[in-house]
């Protein structure tokens, strides 16, 4: 009887794992699919502009021409000011296009967050020496029943957290 649990529950970690890291992977990768576009031809016009502006200002390095430089500088800032509000506008444009999907996407995590934690709950989902979480050995087995042969038994809710930890860790180092 013993056996059948702890080999039910043997793929119990991972499989919460994955489903969070899914639920995590999926909005960032819906939102650096839209957000990220190549940029028009008035934002490459604009920033070579700038560029050239600035490379020219910074040829003027004697104090006699100062006064062009300063002018070619506050023309390259106007150009940055134009370029962020070119920027500002599509962003907009596209935040709009892939907001219904951020908006589906909360009721989602919350309800299989909940799913997750009553299936689980009351019963450990993964079984871990007492020597490697020592110190927080209490906290991990919250709601998850008795410590058992120097192991200690996890429960959902703080495997959740950590898995909810590590799977934003990893998307994030992933989708940048």
């Amino acid at each position: 009887m013993e056996d059948s649990v702890e080999q039910g529950n043997s793929l119990a970690a991972p499989t919460v794992f994955i489903i969070v890291f899914f639920i995590q992977f999926l909005p960032r990768y819906l939102e650096h699919h839209f957000k990220g576009g190549t940029l028009s031809e008035t934002e490459l016009k604009l920033r070579a502009e700038i560029r050239e502006l600035l490379k020219e200002a910074s040829a003027y390095s004697q104090p006699s021409t100062f006064a062009q430089a300063a002018k070619l500088r506050r023309i390259a800032a106007a150009k940055e000011k134009e370029l962020a509000k070119i920027q500002e506008v599509q962003m907009k444009e596209r935040k709009s296009s892939y907001d219904p999907y951020m908006k589906a996407m909360m009721p989602i995590k919350i309800l299989t967050y909940f799913v997750l934690a009553i299936w689980f709950w009351g019963s450990p989902v993964a079984a871990i020496s007492k020597e490697l979480v020592q110190p927080f050995g209490k906290v991990l087995s919250w709601k998850a029943g008795v410590f058992a042969d120097d192991k200690v038994m996890v429960g959902i809710l703080p495997w959740m957290i950590l898995s909810t930890r590590v799977s934003k860790l990893i998307c994030r180092k992933v989708i940048q």
